[in-house]
């Protein structure tokens, strides 16, 4: 168990190093590009997802984009594109999770390391801090992997793994995971590391890759705290957005299921389960567009309760578009 934790701490750690490096490195270019290319929707979207793979954190890039809104640098509408790009982008850490590549984690924290140890230069170190981290990323999931493996001999924990094949079950345990380690990355990223090791099922990871979906939104919703009428709205559209979508995905269920089989093919449950991921949220966003207008409505009315704090920018921002 303490060889788990560690391997999970290591893991958090080193996505929050990677992440902030990755800030030091581009500097506010990414918020430029939040900006700059979120003039429409579907720039939005692309913008979104762009900038999650690079964050390699879906909740940075909304809180972001929050702060941005509440800035009257962009509007709710732009906003609206750029949370479900972010919810596209951060699928792509489920891919590389799934490559299994944690045995050869030692080549990029070493080659992070020469490059943090030896270069003077401010820029360089910062890379090999993503390297690094990179590595350490890889190096968490691996050792809790291995950590997992004589699990297969507890009767408890297999009985309790495949009791999470009950959606619901599996959908509040994945939100309650979710929402104590502050990163849907973390939990995917466990889920897929226990399906390599055939402890988990495809069903129970999808049911608990939906509630992941759900415990994400806790961090933006308390970004959007204290802020204008408008940021706020972004922080409950998340959550609004994630709701939605998971409801629909538990209703279809079994139909999705057999969507991922026909898919994936014959590949691992830990790939099947990546795909799950990134389907699902593709599929969210394509569902949930042609109902942003009425979403935006019915946030409209909602938000009245809230104290107007918004800039006379933001106002003029939101007359413009």
């Amino acid at each position: 168990m303490l060889l788990i934790v560690a391997g999970l701490v290591l893991f958090l750690f080193a996505l929050n190093a990677l992440s902030d490096s990755l800030k030091q490195v581009t500097g506010d270019k990414l918020k430029k590009v939040l900006d700059r290319f979120t003039k429409n929707l579907f720039t939005g979207i692309i913008s979104g997802a762009v900038v999650t793979i690079f964050l390699d954190s879906s909740s940075a890039v909304i809180i972001m984009t929050i702060a941005l809104v509440n800035a009257g640098a962009m509007t709710f509408r732009q906003a609206m594109g750029v949370v479900m790009g972010a919810n596209i982008g951060t699928t792509v850490s489920s891919q590389i999770f799934a490559l299994d590549i944690g045995e050869y984690a030692a080549f990029p924290i070493a080659a992070g390391f020469l490059l943090m140890v030896t270069s003077k230069n401010r820029i360089y170190k910062e890379v090999g801090k993503i390297f690094f981290s990179f590595g350490l990323i890889f190096f968490g999931l691996f050792t809790m992997e291995e950590a997992v493996a004589p699990l297969k001999d507890s009767a408890y924990f297999v009985s309790w793994l495949q009791s999470l094949e009950s959606p619901w079950k599996g959908m509040f345990a994945g939100s309650y995971v979710t929402l104590v380690i502050q990163s849907s990355s973390a939990t995917v990223g466990m889920v897929i590391g226990l399906a390599s090791k055939g402890l988990m099922t495809l069903a129970a990871g999808i049911a608990v890759m939906l509630g992941a979906e759900l415990g994400t939104c806790a961090d933006t919703l308390i970004a959007s705290v204290g802020r204008s009428r408008q940021a706020i709205k972004t922080g409950v559209f998340h959550l609004l957005f994630n709701v939605c979508t998971i409801i629909v995905g538990m209703i279809l269920l079994g139909w999705f299921t057999q969507l991922v089989l026909w898919i994936s093919g014959e590949v691992s449950v830990a790939r099947k389960i990546a795909n799950a991921h990134m389907l699902f949220n593709i599929l969210g966003v394509f569902m949930v567009i042609p109902f942003l207008p009425l979403l935006e409505r019915f946030l409209n009315r909602i938000m009245v309760v809230i104290p107007n704090r918004t800039i006379d920018k933001e106002k003029n921002l939101e007359a413009a578009a």
